[in-house]
């Protein structure tokens, strides 16, 4: 049952901090109280294991991809000892990777802020570099995947992974552009993809902002590795551990509610004629009935917040299953020929 938060000190958040930890507050109420082994699988600068820490955890894993991350933690690990351990590695793993039960499991979807904000990362349109996109700066690039991939497999990846209405027009051009020099650049992504796109209107997102999305997606194979970290938290969780995740666009959050619909026995019989599914034992419990989002308060403090959703579930004593990626409702990029 839940219980009152413990009146513990947060981590200081200032403004020049890397990452402000997007909805914590709403994670440690929904989580409450805070104790055992939690498993960060997206540490980053490690806002939300610092905030886990403080609230009665424990001890902490916290996982990342990114070499960077775990350089950085360095900073700030050193006074929280035994309490603390870092691993590299990707959540995917994050069962194998904890080696023991956990009672919390928190994923944090999605790039980061510390990555946006470095231009030699080449995430973001904003700042000119070189176009990378690796969070584990590791294996192809997006310039590879940019300057190698069929047209067809670019307009795919541009609709399936950014929901972009015009990835055919974008794939072209790019194919287009390639075929004269090689696209090394972010800025020079995002000067094709603009050029196929209507000027924006005032408030509206910058052109570029799906392609980049989905791009970044297919470096990472981010959709896979949501399916399989989701996974390996329900193998990984000891009965009555929780698990919460943040996620930042629509295409994570269908992904993480399918997910809880299967694995909780609530999913919705869009047929009505159809036979009626056979009961399934509930493998979790849903804490949030529904996403919890961002108050006014924070998406002003941070406005990386907007778009966030939370989800929360509780495993039961039912013994883990294995969901595909079909059944979680992955998009599938047919592998075609390159040229």
């Amino acid at each position: 049952m839940k219980g009152p938060l413990p009146a513990r000190p947060m981590p200081s958040q200032t403004s020049d901090d890397p990452h402000v930890p997007v909805l914590i507050e709403a994670i440690l109420r929904e989580c409450a109280p805070v104790s055992g082994v939690w498993l960060d699988g997206t540490l980053g600068a490690g806002g939300y294991t610092r905030a886990l820490l403080a609230a009665g955890a424990a001890r902490v894993i916290g996982v990342d991809r990114d070499p960077l991350a775990l350089q950085m933690a360095a900073d700030w690990a050193a006074p929280y000892g035994d309490r603390l351990r870092l691993v590299a590695g990707t959540f995917s793993d994050l069962d194998t990777l904890a080696g023991e039960p956990l009672d919390g499991v928190v994923l944090d979807l999605g790039v980061s802020s510390m990555q946006l904000d470095q231009a030699e990362r080449g995430f973001s349109f904003m700042k000119d570099g070189p176009l990378d996109m690796r969070m584990s700066q590791s294996g192809p690039s997006a310039a590879d995947l940019v300057n190698t991939a069929d047209e067809g497999v670019l307009a795919d990846i541009l609709y399936h992974y950014g929901e972009e209405r015009a990835s055919r027009r974008i794939a072209h051009a790019i194919v287009a552009a390639r075929a004269v020099e090689p696209i090394r650049t972010t800025a020079k992504l995002a000067e094709i993809v603009s050029k196929c796109l209507p000027r924006p209107k005032p408030g509206q997102s910058h052109p570029a902002t799906r392609s980049f999305q989905a791009i970044r997606v297919a470096v990472n194979t981010e959709f896979q590795e949501l399916a399989e970290g989701l996974n390996a938290a329900e193998r990984a969780l000891r009965p009555g551990g929780l698990l919460a995740v943040v996620t930042f666009h629509s295409l994570e959050d269908r992904i993480v509610k399918r997910f809880f619909q299967l694995a909780s026995g609530h999913e919705a019989n869009a047929n009505r004629y159809a036979p009626a599914r056979a009961d399934t034992t509930a493998r979790f419990e849903m804490v949030t009935k529904k996403a919890v989002a961002p108050d006014a308060a924070e998406v002003a403090r941070n406005p990386r917040a907007r778009s966030a959703k939370l989800r929360v579930g509780r495993r039961t004593h039912a013994p883990a299953q294995m969901l595909a990626p079909a059944e979680l409702g992955l998009p599938e990029i047919q592998k075609k020929g390159r040229r």
